[in-house]
């Protein structure tokens, strides 16, 4: 028996408004863990933002004078590479400055056009042998003031300290969206149980006049579906209205340098709403065809 489109869509619809309560309940449950799971993921995205410079256990960075000549930059160069209490040197010039700095400030693209590579002051990424702070202090003050050197900032503990909170708070969002990513799957299913009891009759007789397992079994898996994408929309709906408000709770970046970039550009945000409506997909095609395998007396 072949499956028409009209048919899966109208049986669809009816199931969804049959249990009208519990199919809204099953969105509202879809929707809060998917929004719970977009939060965690926009905030370790803008975490790993804000402190790329850190990243692979740089301690310190030494900003070099753009208009420096190319003695004092090989002078610099030679002090940090043959120092026995440096681990691992990387050098960033200005090309790779200016693309950092665009991540940086997607958000603003106003200021990116203002600069230019020519103006951002190339940098060695410092990782030294001891990570200690009183060790990581003393070997980044020998580098103050030298010839070509414009400046040295190193790692403090507050940039852990927003590492180690980020990832305590990620995690946590993340098994409470996976708690209740669990109870959505189960709602959509006792949704799916109670239409196919609702409809039990129609079942037995469909399957007398020849109706196949998956020509019965499409119009529930269906409206699983569709529980998980309207969840989906709806959390993808409360992140865009969030972003806002977690903009205004991130600290001023002209006081607190270290959250420039913590909030990620909205365009930054397509690759998350895609993960949400996937997971919106899979949540609700789960529970639905859980459902008609086990209940479905085929």
């Amino acid at each position: 028996m072949a499956i028409k489109v009209d048919y899966v869509v109208r049986e669809t619809g009816s199931n969804l408004f049959r249990n009208l309560s519990i199919t809204v309940a099953s969105i509202l449950t879809v929707m809060v863990s998917l929004f719970l799971l977009g939060c965690a993921l926009m905030v370790s995205l803008g975490v790993n933002k804000a402190t790329q410079r850190w990243q692979g256990g740089i301690e310190f960075i030494v900003f070099v004078n753009p208009n420096s000549t190319a003695e004092q930059v090989q002078a610099i160069d030679k002090a940090l590479r043959d120092s026995p209490e440096v681990e691992k040197v990387t050098y960033v010039d200005q090309k790779a400055a200016f693309e950092e700095f665009k991540a940086l400030f997607s958000n603003q693209p106003e200021l990116v056009d203002t600069v230019t590579p020519d103006i951002l002051p190339p940098s060695y990424r410092v990782v030294p042998k001891n990570k200690s702070s009183e060790a990581v202090q003393a070997l980044s003050e020998q580098y103050k003031g030298k010839p070509g050197v414009r400046d040295v900032v190193s790692a403090t503990e507050t940039i852990r300290l927003v590492q180690k909170l980020s990832q305590t708070l990620t995690g946590f969002m993340l098994v409470v969206a996976g708690v209740l990513l669990g109870a959505s799957a189960l709602l959509v299913l006792n949704t799916i149980r109670m239409a196919m009891f609702a409809r039990r009759r129609e079942i037995e007789v469909m399957k007398l006049v020849g109706a196949t397992n998956w020509f019965i079994r499409v119009p529930f898996m269906a409206e699983g579906l569709v529980q998980g994408v309207i969840g989906a929309g709806l959390a993808i709906g409360l992140l865009v209205v969030f972003r806002p408000f977690y903009e205004r709770i991130v600290p001023d970046t002209n006081q607190f340098p270290l959250f420039q970039g913590m909030v990620p550009a909205s365009s930054e945000l397509f690759g998350i709403y895609a993960i949400l409506g996937l997971v919106g997909c899979i949540v609700g095609t789960l529970g639905a065809g859980v459902a008609v395998t086990r209940f479905l007396d085929v």
